[in-house]
């Protein structure tokens, strides 16, 4: 088999391949499902939304003022790759630098409460469910919600790719 052929023959199987969530790059995903829950109309924006930060390091609220809906895409994300994760740790992967002037930065946590409520809301709408050992995991009308979401990501970034 030379090199063409075999390249062939895996773009082939590409093509059939199931995609999932794991398949789509991130960025791509998050916006196609951000988008989703936005127009599906069941993710509910709480009055605060707009003037709370992110972060105790963080000085100003989001400028984009769809910044839950990308937060809570971002979540179900990480969730349906590596699950049990909780609130603690999505504190963890949303903090940043505290710069603090002349002093050395220093690690801070994001906020609790936009992670606890991202997840309560996620769990009304029946995408995850409290694990057993701890945290959050993703269920089967979730994991089943995001691929589909996930296929359409897949098919629009091809589409992008042609043009």
């Amino acid at each position: 088999m030379s090199g063409g052929a075999y390249d062939d023959y895996f773009k082939e199987q590409a093509a059939t391949a199931i995609v999932t969530v794991k398949d789509v790059d991130a960025p791509a995903f998050i916006k196609a499902f951000a988008e989703h829950l936005k127009r599906q109309g069941r993710f509910e924006i709480p009055k605060w939304a707009d003037v709370v930060k992110t972060s105790k390091h963080k000085e100003l609220p989001p400028l984009d003022p769809d910044w839950l809906y990308v937060r809570t895409a971002s979540m179900v994300r990480k969730i349906y790759i590596r699950g049990g994760t909780g609130v603690g740790g999505f504190r963890k992967v949303y903090g940043g630098q505290k710069r603090r002037g002349v002093c050395t930065n220093v690690f801070s946590k994001s906020s609790g409460k936009i992670a606890r409520y991202v997840l309560q809301q996620l769990e009304e709408m029946g995408l995850v469910e409290q694990d057993e050992n701890g945290g959050r995991k993703i269920t089967k009308e979730g994991q089943r919600e995001l691929d589909t979401v996930a296929v359409q990501a897949a098919a629009t970034e091809e589409d992008g790719d042609d043009e």
